[in-house]
């Protein structure tokens, strides 16, 4: 035992040197396959003493780490410059466990070992083996596939399920970061209708099943949550991936049964996980923190998204929200009760998600809706008692919402913290509010006042938006350039809203300057509240640009069909900004206010448009904004045309 414990710890420090260890490939490989093999095959713990025992588990713990080792640095990419002596010494020793001594059929015993590091240093081990062998040969591991199809099809929640579930979702994690399309469909194909027995016998829409899961298995809440991550995996697999195979769908198909765990789960962690894979599903994210290249399905599993997205509207319908808890905020560490006097701070993440959930699926809803009359007044009526539902939900988990009475301002509120989020739900709420314009028939102010009576008014939202940067237009610009968030596309759509719908612009801008439930603290210098201050646009050039991951050019980030706007086209815009004066605070004030919100908010775009013009004059923005460029200055136009003067003040 001493023998092996001092030849593994050479080993250790030569590949941690960088240098070839000094035993033959043999020996090593037989060391490490009589102390893997040790504990599984040691005596009854009644003969041996207990410190022998600790030193083989310590033994088979520290083999298992140094082959986990020796085939990582295979799955390194070529050009790392590992001294060619040590890549083959690996090559020969992994051969020799694997292919020789069969050492995956000692991995997958200690899955049940009762001693959790030992179980999870083995499934380590054996998923980092399998995807080196699936890149290397194409095949899966028969050992590993039957062990996991077996633990499937059990379907007992416990240790040794949770450890292959933990396995097949690493494997599919690191192929995914790497982005092998047929090594991906080889592997989902091995497991597809183990994994489809899993998710039925798992996953019900009936609230009697998760009472007794939660009642008589201890371990449900663990195994639930492998799984939950299991299907992340393969809903990411199926989006980047030219696959098409029925566990890939297991999220979009079993979406009752996850929203009745949301609703009926017992455990509040398992609850939010659903909620969470929910939310991405939706959004077609799945996988995002962890895989490489965009995604090439997405119009082909449209059909599916759209099936979840009417799942989730029905239980809507049927008071699913009023079975939703939301608990307080979590902290580092867990969760904390607050003190009378501080008040009660829901989990924002929690109702990010669900409010998410349902403006998306609003979304696809009323993209796919008929275009027949009575179809048209039913949605309009349709659409915004989903709203008033959300609404309801939202007063009801957070004392901070319910106090707001310009229903607008609970965007900002909500998703101010998360920015993809914030944009996502943005340009959802925009869709929404575009579909009823054109179905109810209404004009432009009286859409806008159902919009706000809803909280769905599109320039409300953008205009809270310009508060919470303190209309800085650097931000904009980050948020334009940044691939993180769907910014791009929001924006081109409600630069479009803007040019067509001035006067519903300038009316939000009063709405908002008077609304006390603004979010941002007043700016330390304030432009001018002058209808002079408008910016005007001159003639100039615009140059070809480059490309950035998700557009070629700003045309693309808008594929639908809105509104020409009614104000004059400029072929060729520049932007020049003119800083405005200054005024105190107490200058500021009634109609004045609102007037400085509008000169603000031209002054910002304008900005964005002379920064992204200069950036791309010089080559050094990352994509073609001509588009970008020429809404930008049809905005410049239409407050020429439109004085401050003419803003309509409502009563």
């Amino acid at each position: 035992m001493t023998d092996s414990f001092s030849l593994l710890t050479d080993v250790f420090k030569c590949f941690h040197a960088g240098s070839c260890p000094r035993q033959s490939s043999a020996d090593v490989a037989a060391a490490i396959f009589s102390c893997v093999c040790g504990l599984s095959c040691s005596p009854a713990a009644e003969e041996e003493q207990e410190q022998q025992k600790n030193s083989r588990g310590e033994l088979s713990c520290m083999s298992v780490t140094l082959v986990e080792n020796m085939v990582s640095l295979l799955n390194q990419d070529q050009d790392q410059d590992q001294p060619a002596d040590v890549t083959q010494f690996c090559v020969d020793a992994v051969s020799l466990l694997f292919h020789h001594m069969d050492l995956m059929t000692q991995l997958v015993r200690h899955f049940h070992s009762e001693e959790q590091i030992v179980s999870h240093l083995a499934a380590k081990c054996a998923s980092t083996y399998v995807v080196y062998y699936l890149l290397k040969s194409g095949a899966v591991s028969v050992v590993w596939q039957q062990k996991c199809v077996e633990v499937f099809h059990c379907s007992a929640p416990g240790a040794e399920l949770d450890v292959c579930l933990w396995s097949l979702t690493e494997v599919l994690k690191k192929l995914l970061k790497t982005a092998h399309r047929e090594v991906i469909r080889t592997l989902v194909s091995a497991f597809d209708s183990a994994l489809s027995a899993l998710c039925s016998a798992f996953l019900s829409e009936e609230k009697q099943h998760w009472m007794v899961l939660t009642s008589s298995r201890e371990h449900w809440g663990t195994t639930f949550c492998l799984l939950l991550d299991l299907l992340e995996a393969l809903t990411a697999s199926g989006l980047t991936c030219d696959v098409s195979l029925k566990s890939q769908k297991s999220v979009y198909a079993h979406a009752p049964a996850l929203l009745t765990a949301v609703a009926s789960s017992s455990e509040y962690y398992v609850k939010k996980r659903a909620m969470l894979l929910l939310k991405r599903a939706v959004l077609q994210k799945a996988g995002e923190d962890w895989t490489s290249g965009e995604a090439s399905t997405r119009e082909r599993l449209g059909s599916d998204v759209n099936v979840l997205a009417q799942t989730v509207l029905t239980a809507v319908a049927a008071e699913w929200l009023q079975s939703v808890q939301v608990e307080s905020e979590s902290f580092f560490g867990g969760t904390r009760r607050t003190r009378v006097d501080e008040g009660q701070k829901p989990d924002c993440v929690m109702l990010r998600a669900v409010s998410l959930l349902l403006l998306k699926s609003m979304e696809l809803h009323v993209q796919t809706a008929g275009a027949g009359a009575a179809a048209a007044a039913d949605g309009v009526a349709e659409v915004y008692e989903y709203l008033q539902r959300l609404w309801t939900f939202l007063r009801r988990c957070s004392v901070q919402l319910s106090a707001v009475t310009h229903l607008c301002c609970w965007l900002p509120l909500l998703f101010g913290e998360q920015d993809d989020d914030m944009m996502e739900a943005a340009k959802a709420s925009l869709c929404i509010f575009l579909h009823h314009r054109l179905r109810s028939g209404s004009d432009n102010l009286a859409a806008l006042d159902a919009a706000c009576a809803s909280g769905c008014n599109p320039h409300c939202h953008f205009l809270s938006l310009l508060q919470s940067v303190s209309f800085d237009h650097s931000l904009l610009l980050d948020f334009l350039i940044s691939t993180e968030t769907c910014f791009l596309e929001y924006f081109v759509r409600y630069l479009k809203l803007v040019a067509s719908d001035w006067q519903g612009f300038a009316a939000a801008c009063e709405k908002v300057a008077s609304s006390s439930h603004s979010r941002t603290p007043p700016p330390t210098q304030r432009h001018e509240a002058g209808c002079s201050s408008r910016v005007q646009p001159t003639g100039g050039g615009v140059g070809v640009g480059l490309r950035l991951v998700a557009y070629e050019s700003s045309d693309e980030s808008d594929s639908e069909n809105m509104e020409v706007p009614v104000c004059a086209e400029t072929q060729n815009p520049t932007f020049n900004v003119k800083a405005p004066r200054l005024l105190t605070d107490a200058a500021v004030s009634g109609q004045n206010s609102s007037c400085e919100t509008l000169t603000r908010a031209v002054v910002c775009l304008s900005e964005v448009g002379a920064v992204v013009t200069r950036l791309q004059t010089k080559k050094l923005f990352p994509y073609n904004p001509t588009s970008l460029l020429r809404l930008l200055a049809q905005v410049q136009t239409c407050s020429q045309q439109s004085p401050l003067s003419h803003v309509i003040t409502r009563q």
